[in-house]
């Protein structure tokens, strides 16, 4: 194909040949230019529509408040499972005192260590339940939560047996509370409404209170195992023994603790040192008797002949 051009300036006469490919190629360019531009002003115009709109506008709002809502999720489950752990800690603390206790009793009562064996898991088994279709994995932290539960009321069940045999005839007169917890000193504070030395107001007094001198010995009334031994809230320095068959003894305010937890002890024997640590007024032993949990008049068993 040839293009002639005309210079009406000079007058002459000039020529372009293009070929059949060139003249497509020229079409197409001649084409896409245009229609490129009509795209690009389209599109920009679409996106500040987009920007614009009240629907995209409240669409990337619910986006930002869902995120909100996730990251506060994952906080919270992470304040959960630290709380979960901290629970855990303890039951695994009350499992092993429970085990303590249950061997010293074991011991106390001379009985054969095959029936109860507090070092071994519990013995269990079964058939398959037919409801059992389907297995669903359990995270690891919630086995062990489960198998902790199930640890603790085992050992409840054998303990409490335990402490049905240890009340034979034999060993009754040993662990039943009586006598004073002191050898020398006086009563200084009675069982029940009294007027508190701290507050001024009447309040009730779960125990007696024994006075006498500083770092004088503090002695158990009755036999038993030693299942607290260590500072506690408004007692200081306090020792618990356990007596069997829902009794319960409990020595405040001392000075210094001789024994420890698990320890199994005799009647007289030394729990610790007179003192005044804690809600004290000064040197004495704050005197408790529990029966299945419930503080009882201690006077009872402190006068019992």
């Amino acid at each position: 194909m040839n293009i002639v051009f005309l210079s009406q300036s000079k007058g002459h006469v000039g020529s372009v040949n293009i070929d059949r490919n060139r003249l497509i190629l020229i079409s197409i360019v001649a084409f896409m230019i245009p229609a490129a531009i009509i795209y690009a002003g389209y599109y920009w115009g679409y996106q500040a529509q987009q920007s614009n709109d009240p629907a995209s506008i409240a669409m990337r709002a619910e986006l930002a408040s869902q995120r909100d809502k996730l990251n506060h999720a994952v906080v919270e489950a992470d304040r959960h499972m630290n709380a979960l752990s901290k629970q855990l800690g303890k039951m695994q603390a009350r499992v092993i005192r429970l085990d303590a206790l249950g061997r010293r009793l074991t011991k106390i009562a001379k009985l054969d260590k095959g029936e109860f064996d507090f070092d071994k898991s519990p013995a269990q088994g079964g058939p398959a339940s037919s409801e059992a279709l389907q297995v669903v994995a359990v995270p690891d932290f919630l086995n062990q939560l489960k198998e902790l539960s199930f640890q603790l009321d085992n050992r409840g069940e054998q303990l409490s047996v335990l402490e049905t045999m240890m009340m034979s005839s034999k060993l009754q007169k040993e662990v039943f509370p009586k006598g004073r917890p002191i050898s020398k000193g006086w009563l200084s504070s009675y069982y029940g409404m009294r007027t508190d030395p701290f507050s001024g107001k009447r309040e009730h007094h779960k125990g007696v209170d024994f006075a006498g001198k500083d770092g004088s010995h503090v002695n158990t009334v009755a036999a038993g195992v030693v299942t607290w031994a260590s500072e506690r809230y408004g007692y200081g320095n306090m020792v618990e023994v356990n007596h069997g068959n829902g009794y319960a003894t409990r020595y405040g305010h001392n000075k210094k603790i001789l024994v420890k937890v698990g320890d199994k002890v005799h009647k007289g024997d030394e729990l610790a040192l007179m003192g005044s640590t804690g809600r004290s007024t000064g040197p004495h032993v704050h005197f408790e008797v529990l029966k299945n949990g419930r503080n009882v008049d201690p006077s009872k068993y402190v006068n019992a002949r």
